[in-house]
């Protein structure tokens, strides 16, 4: 039912301002990190901060080009901040590495591949601008929405399997 929810509002009245596929990311990343509070602020944390270090990346690619080395230089750049990725799982808040990862990929995923509006603006354009636009701002929103959802549906479950069991 809430994965309903969620879809009609990312697709509808929040069309635009997130992104349904984001929140189901965090939604399911939410239930592998265990599914109570830790886990959700660990995902929340963790998609967070994945979606910061891949604008970083995408920043750098963008604003400090190397033509001389092609694909090597995203390439190297990429391995230098994944890495960052990793590092900080002795942090407990950061310690769900896969969280981290989601949280990059996505933004990444989305920087890359949608395509520029109709004026020939897209997403690595809006890199640093204060909207919805800038790729790290949308993926932080839907991400950070859909971890609640998970959250709730958590809690909305629990409610339900005590109601049905047995007196």
């Amino acid at each position: 039912m809430l994965g309903a929810v969620w879809a009609f509002l990312a697709l509808g009245p929040l069309s635009g301002f997130v992104l349904v596929w984001a929140g189901f990311i965090a939604w399911g990343c939410f239930f592998h990190s265990g599914a109570d509070e830790k886990a959700l602020s660990r995902t929340i944390a963790g998609n967070v901060y994945g979606a910061i270090v891949a604008w970083v990346a995408l920043l750098i690619i963008v604003k400090v080009p190397v033509p001389a080395l092609g694909t090597v230089w995203p390439a190297i750049v990429v391995g230098v901040t994944v890495f960052f990725l990793v590092i900080v799982a002795s942090v407990d808040l950061l310690s769900v590495v896969p969280a981290n990862v989601y949280g990059y990929a996505a933004t990444v995923a989305y920087a890359l591949h949608q395509g520029a509006d109709a004026g020939g603006v897209g997403p690595l354009q809006r890199l640093t601008t204060a909207s919805i636009g800038n790729p790290v701002i949308l993926l932080v929103v839907s991400m950070v929405i859909g971890a609640l959802f998970g959250y709730v549906s958590a809690k909305l479950a629990g409610v339900l399997s005590k109601s049905a069991a047995p007196a």
